[in-house]
């Protein structure tokens, strides 16, 4: 049981490092947002493809019902995606990822409203610490900034986030989620093709490795392994300690982007590992 518990937590937590990537290739790429993520959904949708093939899982899914939510699902996945990079590119990434992580406190309070269990007011109490952290890792507010809009796409982005991960929850115990995570990226390929007639598609040298990367490593390795966590932890559970993607993300963003954070968002950033740990340890006794 204990090695088990490990076993989980290390997945989920190199889900997230992986994950965290998205920040800096978000601000790196220079294509508008909704053409990046059609890239990075069509990439991600062959690489699953090729994955499913060769390990022989069998694509098939039960009911109509079923279909409806990893169709739903699969929007919501690609709302969220799209407005999480109008966040990135609006700002930068720390206030892109940071902004979008009000998500594990919508989690915590949307998820009983679905699986019709009672309000943890552990979760509500470690979402607002996460807040708090946001708090003091974003530089103030002012409504006529892009910084402000990308905090609002970024809030945005997190409800549809929340939404997803609450409607995959329902259905990962019965499919495998790199399945799940295929069809999701054949839904948004497909809704955002349209996108390709409206904005200009113009990539420079440096988006096809950028988008190779976003499409592989963020997309089909990280968010499968995401996904596939819930099968052992609650959808709270897994989004509070995800909550340390911004701290890897911040990171990601002074290396590559020499993005220097401030003092602020190194206190920030303390908040949200301390409530990172606490849920890693409390997640194991429930």
């Amino acid at each position: 049981m204990e090695n088990q518990h490990f076993k989980n937590i290390l997945e989920l937590n190199i889900a997230i490092f992986l994950i965290s990537t998205s920040g800096v290739l978000g601000r790196y790429i220079s294509m508008p947002p909704p053409i990046t993520i059609w890239f990075r959904c069509l990439l991600a949708a062959l690489f699953l493809g090729i994955f499913i093939w060769y390990k022989k899982i069998d694509l098939k899914i039960a009911n109509k019902k079923d279909w409806k939510t990893i169709i739903l699902s699969g929007l919501f996945f690609g709302i969220h995606w799209v407005t999480y990079f109008y966040a990135l590119q609006l700002s930068n990434v720390a206030i892109g990822m940071l902004s979008l992580f009000t998500y594990p406190v919508i989690t915590a309070l949307l998820e009983p409203l679905f699986f019709k269990t009672k309000l943890n007011n552990k979760h509500v109490f470690l979402g607002i610490l996460v807040l708090i952290g946001i708090y003091f890792l974003t530089p103030e507010f002012n409504l006529k900034n892009n910084y402000t809009l990308g905090v609002i796409f970024g809030v945005i982005s997190s409800v549809f986030y929340a939404l997803r991960n609450i409607l995959l929850k329902k259905k990962i115990s019965n499919y495998n989620g790199s399945i799940l995570m295929f069809y999701q990226m054949v839904t948004v390929t497909l809704v955002l093709w349209p996108t390709l007639f409206i904005f200009e598609v113009n990539p420079i040298a440096n988006d096809v490795p950028a988008l190779l990367i976003l499409a592989l490593v963020t997309t089909s390795i990280g968010h499968t392994l995401f996904v596939m966590s819930f099968k052992n932890f609650s959808i709270s559970t897994a989004s509070i300690i995800s909550s340390i993607q911004p701290i890897y993300g911040i990171i990601f963003g002074l290396l590559f982007l020499s993005e220097i954070p401030a003092l602020k968002t190194l206190i920030g950033g303390f908040l949200i590992l301390l409530t990172v740990v606490f849920e890693s340890i409390q997640s194991k006794k429930v």
